[in-house]
């Protein structure tokens, strides 16, 4: 996987203070995107082991307490990123339990494959659906376009539930 971006401290992307990471590809190509830079899968630089061990560390940093981690790109549920995904979210949740995990995706819930929804299994809040144009309302909360829902996922049962946009 590789990516484009990473916010050690950041107050934009989810609620709180918190790190977040860009990465490259995406099959959507959304007219109006606002990163296009990042839709191709080699694009960017590659996330390795020493990118995973500074996003763990900011995010246990108590110097700048950070509520949590969002995934943006590009799509980290491409299919070229889920393993990388996978395996960062997993060790958030083992080193970091007291931290969320806020997702955007252009996928729909509904079409996710079996590999993308054992991603999702670890995410608490997921903005899915593609950014569409003439959909756009700069009024929005953590979404682009009208289209896109904010989902919360419910313990224990694991489903997802809309949040509209008074809810965070």
């Amino acid at each position: 996987m590789n990516y484009h971006q990473y916010y050690h401290c950041d107050v934009v992307n989810g609620p709180g203070t918190r790190c977040t990471l860009f990465v490259s590809g995406c099959e959507h190509q959304c007219r109006g995107c606002y990163n296009q830079s990042t839709w191709p899968v080699t694009s960017g630089k590659p996330f390795d082991q020493l990118m995973e061990d500074t996003i763990i560390a900011d995010l246990q940093d108590t110097r700048i307490p950070r509520r949590g981690l969002s995934l943006s790109g590009g799509d980290p549920l491409h299919p070229a990123n889920l393993d990388s995904i996978r395996q960062l979210v997993r060790r958030v949740r083992h080193e970091c339990p007291d931290k969320d995990i806020w997702l955007w995706t252009g996928y729909r819930l509904e079409t996710l494959t079996a590999a993308q929804k054992r991603v999702t299994a670890d995410i608490d809040v997921m903005i899915d659906g593609p950014f569409v144009q003439s959909l756009h309302q700069a009024s929005l909360r953590w979404r682009g376009s009208s289209n896109q829902r904010i989902l919360c996922q419910s313990e224990p049962s694991g489903t997802w539930i809309e949040m509209n946009n008074d809810q965070q």
